[in-house]
């Protein structure tokens, strides 16, 4: 993401607070015209405590754009506005998703392939933050196992168009594809 002459996929991985959204954070910072995209929504206490937070932490500048399903349609709206855009994170849209489309596979794959194109031709920078879930316990039920699989399925998909793909582990990243950029 340093060159921000020409555009590039990041895709930054890791478990339950490895410093992924931190280190997307801080590499965004160094570029101008930045939209923010988060997928959470505060469904619980718990959860809007941790977006008010999230959002404290954020560079006022920056752009927030709050969309749990529509990606592929904010990268085209917003890819020509902005030199980068972060989308943080995939892991909750992976349940937004199963959520809206009440885990029918076809609508889903219909989705998922949106998603895909505008990552292919959104005119911008984007680093996606999602959560590795492949080295986990394996979920006891089967809606635990499905989200695993498609959240897997997806980060393997976005992987093979990112450019950059890391793995941050105890706040450190690890270049799985492409670079890694120090924080200066």
């Amino acid at each position: 993401m340093q060159d921000t002459s020409k555009k590039s996929i990041t895709l930054v991985l890791g478990g339950v607070r490895s410093g992924k959204s931190r280190y997307v954070q801080t590499l965004a910072a160094r570029i101008s015209s930045v939209a923010f995209v988060a997928t959470a929504q505060p469904l619980d206490e718990e959860m809007r405590l941790k977006i008010e937070r999230h959002q404290a932490e954020r560079p006022k500048e920056w752009r927030t754009i709050e969309e749990p399903l529509e990606l592929d349609r904010i990268l085209a709206e917003e890819g020509s506005k902005h030199r980068i855009l972060v989308v943080d994170c995939l892991t909750l849209y992976v349940a937004n998703l199963l959520e809206a489309e009440r885990g029918n596979p076809a609508a889903i794959e219909e989705r998922l392939q949106r998603l895909y194109a505008a990552l292919r031709s959104v005119p911008c920078s984007v680093a996606l933050v999602s959560n590795e879930v492949g080295s986990g316990v394996i979920p006891p039920y089967p809606d635990g196992r499905r989200y695993r699989d498609l959240l897997g399925e997806i980060n393997q998909r976005v992987a093979s168009i990112a450019h950059n793909v890391l793995l941050m582990v105890a706040g450190l990243p690890l270049a799985l594809k492409g670079t890694v950029e120090v924080h200066p």
